[in-house]
């Protein structure tokens, strides 16, 4: 990834909590205390700076709304498909995104050699999920066989688990995804039934502690995310169907929820013109209105909140539509948080999220206070420069 020297002069600067005037200086990628020789200069004057946004659940590879294609497509298609949507994904303001469900070596490689416009990258490779599970793509009257594909594998049993756990970390994998409940796109699955065996469940979450490392778990309904997190899932994706109660045990193990609001909205209003199945159609009904009462509720019991956009086919550009809908659950303050230092901690990069020195040098620069006009969150024409590794990208 390309780095420079930059100082940012005259812009309002987020603290966490607000707002303060400062110049921000960047050297070889990094924020540092004062300015560097030769480094360029950002005029920033009248201007509101947040770190750089993250995504914490994203999908490259999700070229399409058939779950088939998606999966049983060219690779080279989806590959040359992903870099564009992640270069609009940077364009956007998001200088991070963590993909959870595909992407693979060879496509963080090409990002890391700079060889196109791309967020810092990271990825879980395939999700797993039992036969008849969330990343299965076969209706009920499909009868081919389905093993993996370019985002989703089907993995059954304890041992089997565990291999592909040690595959993925083997091969770069930040994190593993599993499918805990049922799901809008999969066509075979109640979405509120949990998901596998507690004993498979553990034996992914176990191979991932041992390296390091943590599981994202697919769940929306309360019976699947206690599922996951009692046995040992870090990471919530969704959960728009969680009460008060599943909320509170979530804060107490120190469990993340990742809504992802974008999706339903958009399914919603453009799913049927776009060719989504009306399988996914009418799940997608059950979980619209649900999801922004379920952010409220796991902030009121003090979970850590993140975002992510979870974004389909060409449902991709709504990513800033999901940043208002969040923004309209929890509020500004909380958003800009769940868009920076949440999600930094979620991915455990410290260097991410913030704008002090040690950073990287990631700055998204709005033209208006967003804690005034929340729209500067998620209105394109809002944003002045997206800054990355101390480059200006836009």
């Amino acid at each position: 990834m390309k780095t420079q020297s930059l100082s940012i002069l005259g812009a309002q600067v987020w603290n966490g909590e607000g707002f303060t005037p400062r110049d921000v200086h960047i050297a070889d990628g990094v924020v540092v205390d004062a300015p560097v020789d030769g480094a360029e200069q950002l005029d920033a004057s009248g201007g509101w700076l947040l770190p750089g946004l993250i995504d914490a659940h994203f999908h490259a590879y999700a070229t399409s709304m058939d779950g088939l294609e998606n999966e049983r497509g060219p690779l080279s298609y989806a590959a040359i498909n992903g870099t564009r949507r992640l270069e609009k994904a940077l364009r956007r303001g998001f200088t991070t995104v963590r993909d959870v469900a595909g992407g693979d070596i060879g496509l963080a490689r090409a990002i890391d050699a700079s060889l196109f416009d791309s967020p810092r990258y990271l990825f879980t490779g395939p999700a797993l999920s039992q036969t008849g599970g969330h990343g299965d793509p076969r209706a009920e009257h499909v009868d081919i066989c389905f093993s993996h594909g370019h985002m989703c594998e089907v993995v059954d049993g304890v041992d089997a688990l565990r291999l592909a756990v040690r595959n993925r970390l083997r091969t770069g994998a930040h994190a593993i995804k599993i499918m805990t409940s049922g799901g809008v796109f999969s066509l075979a699955d109640p979405l509120r039934i949990p998901q596998y065996s507690p004993e498979e469940v553990r034996a992914v979450t176990e191979e991932a502690a041992r390296r390091g490392s943590y599981v994202a778990a697919h769940a929306y309904s309360s019976e699947a995310v206690m599922h996951s997190i009692e046995n040992g899932v870090r990471s919530i994706e969704h959960g728009n169907l969680i009460d008060a109660t599943t909320a509170e045990a979530m804060a107490a193990a120190d469990a993340f929820l990742v809504p992802t609001l974008a999706a339903y909205d958009a399914m919603d209003r453009r799913g049927a013109e776009i060719g989504l199945n009306e399988i996914s159609l009418a799940k997608n009904s059950e979980v619209l209105s649900k999801g922004q009462e379920a952010v409220q509720l796991a902030l009121a019991a003090g979970v850590q909140v993140g975002f992510g956009s979870d974004l389909m086919g060409d449902l991709e550009d709504d990513q800033l539509r999901g940043v208002k809908l969040q923004a309209e659950a929890a509020g500004p303050v909380e958003t800009i948080r769940s868009l920076t230092e949440v999600n930094a901690a979620l991915i455990g990069d410290a260097r991410a999220g913030s704008l002090v020195p040690g950073s990287y040098g990631d700055a998204l620069l709005l033209s208006e206070n967003p804690l005034e006009l929340v729209a500067a969150l998620s209105e394109p024409a809002a944003r002045l420069a997206v800054v990355q590794g101390g480059r200006v990208v836009r």
